[in-house]
């Protein structure tokens, strides 16, 4: 059995990914968040940039003056789970005959 090394436990991206999309020429932290979903759920990349910043480097990806975080892109307002759900009931209204 295969063991499995997350790197960003909210997405489940683990480290033999990661070393895939280097081996596809993946290099940024940029491309590399695109292209697995790493830094993408709850946390933001808060747990797991650090992490990938010092596989890339490790891996001589990239240099370490050339690091830079990726493009943060937050809601551009804050939307809760009722608002959302009362969207559906709304369509669902117009849609009865």
């Amino acid at each position: 059995m295969t063991q499995r090394i997350f790197v960003c436990r909210c997405e489940d991206v683990t480290v033999a990914e990661i070393d895939h999309a280097i081996a596809l020429g993946l290099a940024s932290v940029e491309e590399i968040k695109r292209y697995t979903g790493l830094g993408t759920g709850p946390c933001q990349g808060k747990e797991c940039t650090v992490a990938l910043v010092r596989l890339l480097l490790d891996r001589g990806t990239i240099g370490a003056d050339a690091v830079q975080p990726f493009t943060a892109r937050p809601p551009a307002e804050p939307v809760t789970l009722a608002a959302l759900s009362s969207l559906a009931t709304k369509a669902q209204a117009q849609d009865e005959p």
